[in-house]
């Protein structure tokens, strides 16, 4: 079962790193969904620091970074709106390609020798490149960073568990709208899916 107080195991020569969602309508106050809490969590969370840090660490070691970026057209077209959350995302105007909000945090741009992977889902495996992407870079550890926790970031560490991946959750390199429900994807939603560690937990693991 999931213990956060056992040892973290990484396989850091075979790790990459996604960075999932952190653009500006997701996060940032300003943005499209900044009404529901998500830039006071993510402050709280010191995420998007934490997850830079964190990125440079995988950067050091030689390993992957990922972007994975949460991208519509305009008038969300071809967007199925079959849940309230896609829903959302066109009511709001939300991550429209080339705008601010669909722009990454300031400080989590991609660097020389990064990757960057769109989707219009949840789960950042579904209908993407990101599954041949990492077994073309022979990855079995992915560590999954981002928002929101208990939506896209759950949905993605359960896709990389059940495709063979050992799948883990930086506890401050993710956010989403409240503590409450960062405790329930945390302590709830992913046991026995993923293992959770801090962000420095895990850049001392690939050291």
């Amino acid at each position: 079962m999931n213990d956060e107080t056992a040892p973290l195991t990484l396989d850091g020569a075979h790790a990459a790193l996604v960075i999932q969602d952190l653009q500006n309508d997701v996060i940032i106050e300003g943005g499209a969904f900044a009404d529901s809490g998500a830039p006071a969590h993510a402050t709280s969370q010191n995420v998007v620091a934490n997850v830079a840090g964190l990125a440079d660490a995988f950067r050091s070691a030689g390993r992957p970074v990922i972007h994975v970026w949460y991208v519509v057209e305009k008038g969300a077209a071809g967007l199925r709106l079959n849940a309230p959350l896609f829903e959302g995302v066109k009511e709001a105007d939300a991550l429209v390609r080339g705008t601010w909000g669909a722009a990454p945090a300031d400080g989590l741009e991609p660097k020389d020798g990064d990757h960057v992977v769109e989707k219009m889902r949840m789960n950042g495996f579904y209908d993407t490149s990101l599954d041949i992407l990492l077994r073309g870079l022979e990855v079995t550890t992915l560590v999954v960073s981002g928002a929101w926790t208990n939506m896209s970031i759950e949905h993605t560490a359960r896709h990389a568990a059940d495709a063979g991946y050992h799948a883990v959750v930086p506890s401050d390199g993710t956010s989403t709208v409240s503590d409450e429900w960062q405790h329930a994807a945390l302590n709830f939603a992913l046991t026995n899916v993923a293992q959770v560690a801090t962000c420095a937990e895990i850049a001392a693991a690939l050291r």
